[in-house]
């Protein structure tokens, strides 16, 4: 009986997940919107306030871990105490999802990107890309600009969309929209920044360690559409990076597959106006390095991916509820 209720359960988080992703790609077809850009504002504010450059690294940190903790605790609790008066639950369950996912216009945003380097219009590619990325988009070429364009939506499908699904399923919505503010406070105090090296220690971590499982899921799935090409090969490239606590391995295991390099030097310009060149992991560097053409491909793979994730789980969950539905 136990079984069953749960089974139950995990099918009502699943039909509310497919209609919060059909309700929020239609409304970004027609309207590109952020419901977390206040939050945004708050984390940027916050650090100002806290995080003192003349404090030590380790007081830097503890400052960090200390603005996550008075920030998401009060939200939380709020959030689950707030529940018990939602006379309906799904539609409450339904909101906090929408809030928690990340926006759906990413393979519309890489494909305006790669019609204006087509056209040779590199500064409004450039400042297309802009506001997706940390790195500074000025100094891209064309083959750069492909490359981040390929970078960031991988990463932002996989952190805001993917991720959150699956934590969604797992912890219910609760614990998505606990992440995805979390992800917030990473995004604004990125350790890339000189500015928030300690003071985002924690909230990098915290994010990584999140991100850890359902990151996994979808490489796997990302190697698997290699059966019958390399996939032992690439198996063998990759089996280094699965139980690191961060995102190389999908980024490896898509550009085996597109057969195109990835990674590499990135400069970075944080809010007092100091530059930084970080050289960061590259993949697969014997490859070519990404072409226009190769923006698409990315697009359809990780769109690929996702429809492969949702298929199988709704066949799944379909299949075990059939089975419990006969005994």
């Amino acid at each position: 009986m136990i079984d069953f209720i749960t089974l139950s359960s995990f099918s009502y988080q699943l039909l509310i997940l497919i209609i919060v992703i059909s309700g929020k790609a239609t409304i970004s077809h027609f309207i590109r919107h952020e419901p977390l850009r206040f939050f945004q504002f708050y984390c940027r504010k916050l650090a100002d306030k806290v995080n003192k450059a003349q404090n030590s690294p380790q007081q830097q940190s503890i400052a960090g871990l200390i603005a996550i903790l008075v920030t998401l605790l009060p939200i939380a609790i709020i959030l689950y105490l707030f529940e018990a008066f939602i006379e309906v639950n799904m539609l409450w369950q339904a909101l906090l999802l929408y809030i928690a996912i990340g926006s759906f216009g990413l393979t519309q945003i890489n494909k305006t990107i790669a019609q204006a380097l087509v056209a040779k219009q590199n500064y409004f590619a450039k400042q297309t890309l802009n506001p997706w990325v940390l790195r500074e988009t000025e100094p891209l070429s064309s083959l750069g600009l492909s490359k981040s364009s390929i970078e960031m939506q991988l990463l932002r499908t996989l952190q805001q969309g993917y991720v959150v699904a699956v934590i969604f399923l797992i912890g219910g919505p609760l614990t998505a929209i606990s992440y995805r503010l979390l992800l917030e406070m990473h995004y604004c105090w990125n350790t890339k920044l000189i500015s928030y090296k300690y003071f985002g220690f924690y909230s990098k971590r915290l994010v990584n360690l999140l991100q850890w499982l359902p990151v996994r899921i979808f490489s796997l799935l990302l190697l698997f559409t290699s059966v019958g090409k390399n996939f032992v090969l690439f198996w063998r490239l990759s089996k280094q990076h699965f139980f690191q606590l961060d995102n190389n391995i999908a980024l490896l295991l898509l550009a085996l597959n597109l057969e195109i390099k990835l990674g590499g030097v990135a400069l970075y310009n944080d809010q007092n106006q100091e530059q930084q060149k970080l050289r960061k992991v590259s993949f697969n560097d014997l490859a070519r390095q990404p072409q226009i053409t190769d923006i698409i491909h990315a697009s359809n793979k990780i769109k690929s991916i996702i429809y492969i994730s949702l298929f199988f789980i709704i066949f799944i969950t379909f299949c075990f509820e059939l089975a419990f539905a006969n005994i």
